[in-house]
């Protein structure tokens, strides 16, 4: 059992007015965002680190967060960007032989709140009651009154851009499992399948694959015009996971319409999104969202269920591609669109990547490989 610092007390205020009084474990102020919660029983720092948690408060089910600590590999951007963590009960004394630093640590580095003590069942059951919900996390004060208020007062995510606040500011190359500082060539490799994913907040274990089977990853920012992505001559497009509110991003809508039918072009997550709206479809938001590595997808295909990670709040609208696009995977709890394809396009709402997660979907990436390879072929 932690030992609570009763000197670090913290409240968490949802925007209906609900409290709940912990204990802050790392960090102090206050942190605006909102109040999310993930399923999730491994993974935490994935969790943290994934650039699509942006703007949002993450509430742990699984009640033990903390005991593995903090590593190197497991990184899946170069830093946090959630607002705020929340768990039942934070481990102080961490132990892994990979670990180089504790989850308090790493949170307080970041200028992030790291929140224990309260009951995350109460607070997963109103969310998934009530839906998602804008909250504050505070040590500064117990006045209930003038935090609900600025909670009130915050625009929440629905409208606002939160990619271009997570995605890189210049065009890099991915080499050896790491960001590169070498210089982009403009003649491809000639054994390689160039692939520019455009980052709007993408994981590194979507590059970390894309590399090991053999690509040459470059990344570029979320705003690069369509003609840009072309102009590196690429076998292939991948449009990345991402944070918010994909209605907020016809930028990158037009990008994706620029690009769709000259080359293959993969979505993931965000992504999928993207290309539903540059088809011609609409996306809507979620109650509650999926956040966690336990959703059950069905193949339409093949008819197999497979479990998988999911982070995101929004959706296509079924209806909205419907006859635009063949429908490829569907939700199990939900029937939420998981997929769709065209010729030269295929996408998926969940995460093949997974990290955390079941690595079921990962031979996503083997198919998109496989389409570029074809492509190509047929260019020679």
């Amino acid at each position: 059992m932690p030992l609570l610092r009763k000197d670090h007390k913290a409240l968490l205020v949802l925007e209906d007015g609900s409290v709940f009084e912990g204990f802050a474990f790392a960090g102090e102020g206050e942190t605006l965002g909102e109040v999310v919660f993930n399923t999730g029983m491994t993974g935490y720092q994935e969790v943290i680190t994934d650039p699509s948690y942006k703007g949002q408060i993450v509430t742990m089910t699984y009640p033990l967060v903390g005991n593995t600590g903090i590593n190197h590999e497991d990184m899946e951007s170069a830093g946090v960007h959630l607002e705020g963590f929340i768990v039942k009960e934070y481990q102080q004394n961490p132990s892994n032989w990979r670990m180089t630093q504790s989850l308090k640590s790493f949170l307080e580095d970041s200028g992030k709140i790291g929140l224990e003590g309260i009951d995350t069942r109460a607070v997963t059951r109103r969310l998934r009651l009530a839906g998602s919900m804008k909250g504050i996390i505070s040590t500064k004060t117990k006045a209930v009154p003038e935090l609900l208020e600025k909670v009130r007062a915050y625009p929440g995510l629905v409208g606002r851009d939160l990619v271009r606040e997570v995605c890189c500011q210049k065009a890099y190359l991915w080499k050896k499992g790491a960001p590169s500082r070498r210089k982009i060539s403009a003649k491809k490799p000639a054994k390689k399948l160039r692939v520019v994913a455009l980052d709007c907040g993408v994981k590194y274990n979507i590059l970390r694959l894309l590399e090991q089977n053999g690509c040459e990853v470059l990344v570029v920012p979320a705003y690069t015009a369509g003609s840009d992505i072309l102009a590196y001559q690429p076998d292939g497009v991948l449009l990345s996971n991402g944070p918010g509110d994909p209605a907020a991003l016809p930028y990158i809508v037009h990008a994706a319409r620029e690009v769709i039918g000259k080359q293959p072009v993969f979505g993931i997550c965000l992504g999928h999104q993207i290309l539903g709206q540059a088809i011609g479809g609409t996306t809507e938001k979620l109650k509650f969202g999926h956040h966690g590595i336990n959703q059950p997808v069905q193949n339409l295909e093949t008819g197999r269920i497979e479990i998988t990670s999911q982070n995101h709040g929004f959706v296509v609208v079924p209806e909205s591609v419907e006859n635009k696009a063949s429908k490829t995977y569907t939700n199990l709890n939900d029937a939420t669109s998981e997929g769709m394809k065209l010729p030269l396009m295929m996408s998926v709402q969940y995460h093949p990547e997974a990290a955390p997660g079941p690595r079921d979907t990962e031979y996503l990436f083997l198919q998109f490989i496989e389409m570029m390879r074809e492509e190509k072929g047929k260019t020679k």
